[in-house]
C-alpha cells in the first residue's frame, strides 16, 4: 500500500492537528489542503500528507503573521519546491547510472 493511498477522515485530521472543523474548512477553501474524497465537510477524506501541510500552514500563519491567502501561496510554492527537489534527485540518480555505464 502506497503512502498516498492512505486516507484519514476529517475528524482524524482535526483531532491529530488540534484544529476545529471550521478552521479546516477555511484551509480547504484557500486550497491549503484538499480532500481526496467526500462531498461535504462531514465526510471528507484526506491523503496522509494533509496532516503535514496543515501543520506547516498553521506554523507559517502564526510565525509570520500571515493571512490565509499568503499562507496558501507559500504552501503552493513549498509543494512545488519539494516536487522539483524530488525530480532533481531522480534525474541525478539516473545521470549517475548513465555515467557509470560508460
Amino acid at each position: 500500500m502506497s503512502v498516498s493511498s492512505v486516507k484519514i477522515s476529517v475528524n482524524e485530521l482535526c483531532s491529530a492537528q488540534g484544529v476545529s472543523r471550521s478552521l479546516l474548512v477555511e484551509m480547504v477553501e484557500y486550497d491549503v489542503v484538499q480532500p481526496v474524497a467526500g462531498h461535504s465537510d462531514r465526510d471528507w477524506e484526506f491523503d496522509c500528507t494533509a496532516a503535514h501541510w496543515v501543520k506547516r500552514a498553521l506554523r507559517l500563519k502564526a510565525d509570520l503573521e500571515l493571512d490565509w491567502v499568503a499562507v496558501a501561496m507559500l504552501v503552493d510554492l513549498l509543494r512545488e519546491r519539494e516536487e522539483l527537489a524530488r525530480e532533481n534527485e531522480l534525474l541525478r540518480l539516473r545521470l549517475e547510472r548513465f555515467l557509470a555505464g560508460e
